[in-house]
């Protein structure tokens, strides 16, 4: 399954390199774990949205690493002020001025280091005609989050588990703001989520189990109810809980929504926990995108 688009460029330079990171940060980007190595470092910056173009005949008139943005003369401040006082010199040569496309957008060109240049741009018509959705970014910044996964079929529940820590490290969570909380099978689920909800010490509650149907009714007893006490806690004390149970007829059909084929469901519940964290946010400010 494909997770992320990594670009790579080198740095003539330990100076060049600084500056770089520098203008990325003063831009506001997340940034990203990197690395640091003998011999090797790299500094990490993430966007919530990769893409990855072939362009057949006349290539855009553009830097070859295009930054899409939701307010691009904010970010051309940002720009121009990082470059007043970084960089000596005429700043024209750098920076270049706002300019209409013929693809309904506007864009500038910058360049903070020789050899380094980067487009950013905006579509003129953000929303292309249709009604602006408010919706969550997918941005762990701030957040702090528990996973309550249930020990019973641990063969399951512990790939769960994997894919929901991938999701929150990989949208920049610290593993300091991740309380796992184990608890002995499904049924114990929501008492433990709802507690933890009581506490207030978690922006969102991922909940993690799996039941397996047997030849009772014992399997539609439990998923009922643990999915009743899920959705109570999460109405009555008003943090998101995202449901990551697991309701299969087999445990060849759980493994593959355990991350062998049809994706990971833990890794999809905490990608809901995060979005639905930061949707609460915006509509507590108003409604602001």
């Amino acid at each position: 399954m494909i997770k992320g688009i990594s670009i790579l460029r080198p740095t003539a330079s330990a100076a060049a390199y600084e500056r770089l990171a520098g203008f990325f940060s003063a831009l506001g980007f997340e940034r990203g774990a990197g690395w640091e190595e003998e011999g090797s470092s790299g500094a990490s910056f993430l966007a919530s949205l990769g893409n990855l173009e072939f362009v057949l005949g006349r290539f855009p008139s553009t830097a070859d690493l295009l930054i899409e943005v939701t307010s691009l003369d904010s970010v051309y401040q940002a720009a121009e002020s990082w470059l007043r006082a970084n960089v000596e010199g005429d700043l024209a040569a750098r920076l270049s001025p706002i300019a209409e496309t013929h693809w309904k957008s506007r864009l500038f060109t910058v360049e903070p280091e020789p050899g380094h240049k980067f487009s950013f741009w905006a579509w003129t018509d953000p929303a292309k005609g249709k009604p602006i959705a408010l919706q969550g970014d997918l941005s762990t910044a701030g957040m702090r989050f528990a996973i309550v996964v249930a020990r019973w079929n641990a063969v399951i529940t512990d790939r769960l588990l994997d894919g929901a820590l991938d999701a929150l490290l990989r949208s920049g969570a610290s593993r300091s703001d991740i309380q796992i909380v184990r608890v002995p099978g499904a049924w114990e689920i929501p008492a433990a989520a709802r507690e933890i909800a009581n506490i207030g010490h978690v922006d969102a509650i991922v909940t993690l189990g799996c039941l397996l149907r047997g030849e009772t009714a014992h399997y539609e007893a439990i998923y009922n109810e643990v999915a009743r006490g899920i959705g109570q806690s999460q109405q009555e004390t008003g943090i998101p809980h995202s449901f990551g149970v697991l309701t299969c007829e087999n445990l060849e059909q759980a493994l593959n929504r355990a991350g062998i084929k049809a994706g990971n469901k833990g890794f999809e519940a905490a990608i809901a926990a995060i979005e639905m964290v930061s949707l609460k946010r915006k509509l507590n400010e108003g409604g602001r995108s």
